[in-house]
């Protein structure tokens, strides 16, 4: 599909004038979408924030296609809920299996330390995607998009949304989600210009845990302030739970974030969602699956300066990131609105 290749290449929209989802053990908390094969030597494992986050899903279809071009054994493996704990568990396992690769979406960027630093002794190559690990405990990072553009461009799309008149409030992930805690972060554009944003203010940063009924509950919890007038959701459980809420009680408070076309088209077209951003999430997971597999070979270290053919997303190269460790950077965001949502809806 034309729009699916445009989007792949990073022949994405500019985003206002700055600017430009979220996502094992014992006892059936693992789930596999492939077989594990006869030798776990070719391996290369993507361990989801949890199994059922369909944001989580499409990454995962990306980093399988990947995986089938390369000629390694993809496999998915995730907690049932978003915690790093059940993640340690899954991680444990992968190392004993003696995976060739782990390509982790964090629940905590410090918990999964020691486990991971265990794998990396043992030879396994360990990447993180979406949600970062700290830079001790990877090869390398893949980033969706840069955190300074996200966190600024949702603020900025928020305050559109209500004239300038109006509290803002945030349903974030998991309060230990590394991306949305950096995308807030950069939200401080409200702090460097008071004067523009005095009518706008942060009321409250809320955390649905990427659960649905959290989400949902706590959506519903954050109307209760008349003050506030926009919400900002920078997870796909998030916007889907909030938007639900919103529109069943046909309120007038609007939303933004990052959200999934085919999940969010609805609110986008009613209004209650004016407009929201978002990555391709299989092209994440299809990075990851090439980095993973240019680490393995020996093509490149993890260290700055090194770069790789992604298949179909062409050469890419390793940056420094944030944190002091190194990333792979995917590209600018997209935006949806009504003029493209019929059409993006249909892709992912």
């Amino acid at each position: 599909m034309k729009a699916r290749k445009l989007l792949a290449l990073g022949l994405t929209a500019i985003i206002g004038a700055t600017m430009m989802a979220g996502c094992g053990g014992g006892g059936g908390s693992t789930t596999s979408q492939s077989s594990d094969g006869s030798s776990a030597s070719g391996t290369y494992a993507f361990v989801a924030k949890d199994v059922q986050n369909p944001y989580m899903q499409k990454v995962y279809d990306g980093f399988e296609k990947a995986c089938k071009e390369i000629g390694a054994e993809p496999l998915y493996k995730g907690p049932e809920a978003a915690t790093p704990e059940k993640q340690i568990e899954i991680i444990n396992q992968l190392v004993a299996q003696n995976v060739a690769g782990i390509a982790i979406a964090a629940n905590d960027a410090d918990a999964l330390q020691p486990a991971l630093t265990e794998a990396m002794d043992a030879g396994i190559k360990v990447i993180s995607l979406d949600s970062a690990v700290n830079k001790d405990s990877r090869q390398t990072h893949i980033q969706q998009a840069d955190p300074e553009k996200i966190g600024r461009g949702l603020i900025q799309a928020a305050y559109e949304m209500v004239d300038g008149n109006g509290g803002i409030a945030v349903l974030s992930a998991t309060a230990q989600a590394t991306n949305q805690n950096l995308w807030i972060e950069w939200m401080k554009e409200l702090e460097e210009n008071p004067e523009k944003y005095a009518n706008t203010p942060l009321i409250k940063v809320a955390y649905g845990d990427d659960d649905p009924t959290k989400s949902t509950s706590e959506t519903q919890a954050l109307l209760t302030d008349s003050s506030i007038k926009v919400i900002i959701a920078p997870t796909t459980v998030g916007m889907l739970a909030a938007g639900k809420v919103l529109q069943d009680k046909q309120s007038d408070v609007k939303l933004t974030g990052l959200g999934l076309p085919s999940e969010m088209a609805p609110f986008i077209e009613d209004g209650t969602c004016p407009w929201m951003y978002l990555w391709n999430p299989v092209d994440i997971g299809y990075l990851s699956g090439y980095t993973m597999d240019a680490l393995v070979k020996g093509t490149i270290t993890g260290d700055v300066g090194g770069s790789f053919n992604a298949g179909d997303l062409g050469e890419k190269k390793i940056t420094e990131a944030a944190d002091g460790g190194t990333e792979v950077m995917l590209g600018d965001p997209f935006k949806f609105d009504t003029e493209n949502i019929a059409e993006w809806k249909e892709v992912y």
